[in-house]
């Protein structure tokens, strides 16, 4: 079994917003998987997540888009791995990162949170590392509208980075189907 976890945070306020890029790949996924008989998104109260899966491969998916917001993320992921008995290493994380050029993709495994609290809130809940991040980069060229982080990452996408970022996020779903 695979845990496929999108980060983001829950809302309409913040729905297509640099932090929400995991939501807008699990997205992605979940309309690419609608061969394989994906069930549709179900608000889960127990999980505090939207849920949704399917078998690929003879593998059991679960996809998640916790709507704990993004610094209480482990609560969500640390709550559906223990009931489902998922392995950290099965478990997948596509997270935003400003460290990276914006639509960059990089896959990592056992790593530290480099910061991101959405990470931190997971390593603290579940106790360990080591599971996979898909980061999904988002940075912008121009620093100067990075100096606040906080307001930066709540920001949304303009124009021109709305257009390279839509092909990067099927390269993001595609890096998450290489590891399930």
């Amino acid at each position: 079994m695979k845990l496929v976890v999108g980060l983001g945070n829950p809302g309409k306020k913040y729905e297509k917003t640099r932090h929400n890029v995991g939501f807008l790949v699990l997205d992605a996924l979940h309309e690419k998987l609608k061969d394989d008989n994906i069930c549709s998104w179900e608000q889960n109260k127990k999980f505090q997540a939207e849920i949704a899966g399917c078998t690929l491969h003879n593998e059991k998916i679960i996809l998640a888009k916790p709507q704990t917001f993004m610094n209480e993320s482990g609560v969500c992921v640390a709550a559906l791995a223990n009931f489902y008995k998922v392995q950290s290493t099965d478990i997948i994380v596509v997270h935003d990162d400003k460290d990276i050029p914006l639509g960059e993709i990089r896959v990592q495994q056992d790593r530290g949170s480099a910061g991101h609290n959405g990470i931190k809130s997971i390593i603290e809940h579940i106790g360990t590392q080591n599971f996979f991040r898909v980061r999904v980069g988002v940075a912008n060229e121009n620093t100067a509208k990075m100096e606040n982080i906080a307001d930066f990452v709540l920001s949304k996408f303009g124009l021109f980075e709305k257009g390279k970022l839509k092909l990067k996020i099927q390269h993001a779903v595609d890096e998450v189907l290489k590891l399930i």
